[in-house]
């Protein structure tokens, strides 16, 4: 009737779309695996004595005595 006409009509726009999808599936996974934050000349961010100190208070890496020494010992260096 139309010679193929709608046919290929139709899947150029689901070309298009699906094309579409991809680019935007690729720039969310780009922007959440980014450990840089815009402005920043892209340096990761700097992590402080204190998170570092409780992240291994955290894993168990030390205890609670020697993480209360520790946090102390870098507030009175402040």
């Amino acid at each position: 009737m139309h010679d193929g006409y709608m046919f290929g009509m139709g899947m150029g726009w689901l070309w298009l779309i699906g094309l579409i999808a991809l680019v935007a599936i690729v720039w969310v996974v780009f922007r959440t695996t980014s450990s840089s934050r815009p402005g920043d000349g892209g340096a990761p961010r700097a992590r402080s004595p204190e998170d570092v100190l409780r992240d291994r208070f955290a894993r168990g890496e030390i205890d609670e005595q020697e993480f209360r020494s520790r946090l102390a010992a870098l507030r009175d260096a402040e």
